[in-house]
């Protein structure tokens, strides 16, 4: 068995090697079948038209070697690179701020100390493209400059694109138009985004709601992480593509769709929890096993198990505990 999977990431000690082939021999056939369809539908075009049709085979499951081509033009990414020749290589030359150099230089050792393609030793060393991606970006957008999270993001962005330009105009699409204000310096869109889901599972799943509430257990302590790095570390690599498939295309909710399957799957479990640490230790738990490793069924369940949601539901949803929010600060 492989000490690391195709991504360069280090299985941990008590990976279950057994359960994971079962599922992914079978996800093989899967992923077959899905790349025979998207090559017909691309026909060697290197482009797509949005479509109900194309919807339904990204949720469906991007196959890895059309990934980074299909999260370029459904995410809008391509289209900005093509209008802004040169860009990118223009960021990197210019001026820079040390503060934001130094921030991110700090943070180069800590991404993915588990994947082999991010270590000093390596070679190429994906540090040095994610060092320039995360200072071009910083100059690009000076609202945001860099803060934590965004490096796993990119890391993520240049192990499936592995192109740095491209890579650069994805982290642009991620955090300029799919994810409302989660990385500014007040991180407002993500805070509202928490209490969003709070509201989100007092309507689905109330009973998970009142324990929280009981035992006043903040939705931010359980739930920051899965928002802030897409369930990057969180859930299973393939996992996390194929939410991501959906998130460029579809946007934002797919978070929500994510958090409230996980949640509602896991109900019964999560209220045995007696007290505070006991649930912060259930949401941990709720994120690993065969229910996450599973994508293809995992990603059915997500547009299914939470019913509908639609987008202005959440936004009606992110104006109200936005509005508390500020009131609060």
């Amino acid at each position: 068995f492989h000490r690391v999977d195709p991504y360069g990431f280090e299985r941990p000690e008590d990976f279950d090697y057994a359960s994971y082939e079962a599922f992914f021999s079978r996800y093989l056939v899967v992923l077959t079948r899905r790349a025979i369809k998207w090559s017909k539908l691309l026909k060697g075009k290197n482009s797509i038209q949005k479509s109900l049709k194309v919807k339904r085979y990204i949720r469906k499951g991007i196959p890895n070697e059309h990934r980074a081509l299909i999260w370029m033009i459904v995410s809008g990414a391509q289209t900005n690179m093509e209008e802004n020749p040169g860009y990118y290589h223009r960021l990197l030359e210019g001026e820079k701020n040390d503060k934001l150099v130094e921030a991110i230089k700090t943070d180069m050792n800590r991404t993915f100390p588990d994947n082999v393609k991010f270590r000093k030793t390596a070679d190429p060393c994906l540090q040095h493209t994610l060092y320039n991606v995360l200072v071009a970006y910083g100059h690009h957008n000076k609202a945001v400059g860099y803060c934590q999270g965004m490096n796993f993001i990119a890391g993520y962005l240049i192990l499936i694109t592995k192109n740095e330009e491209e890579s650069f105009w994805l982290l642009d699409a991620l955090i300029g138009r799919i994810l409302p204000d989660y990385y500014s310096p007040a991180m407002l869109g993500l805070k509202t985004d928490q209490e969003v889901l709070g509201e989100l599972v007092k309507m689905k799943i109330p009973a998970v709601a009142e324990l929280m509430e009981r035992h006043g257990v903040m939705w931010t302590l359980v739930v920051s992480r899965w928002f802030i790095c897409l369930f990057i570390d969180i859930l299973p690599v393939e996992t996390v593509l194929r939410i991501w498939d959906c998130l460029f295309y579809e946007g934002s909710k797919i978070i929500f769709r994510v958090a409230l399957t996980l949640i509602k799957q896991h109900q019964a479990f999560i209220l045995e929890a007696t007290n505070f640490p006991d649930i912060c230790d259930k949401f941990k738990q709720i994120t690993k096993g065969t229910f996450v490793t599973e994508c293809h069924s995992f990603m059915q369940q997500i547009f299914t198990d939470p019913g509908s949601l639609s987008m202005s539901t959440i936004n009606k949803l992110r104006e109200t505990c936005r509005e508390k929010l500020l009131s609060q600060g």
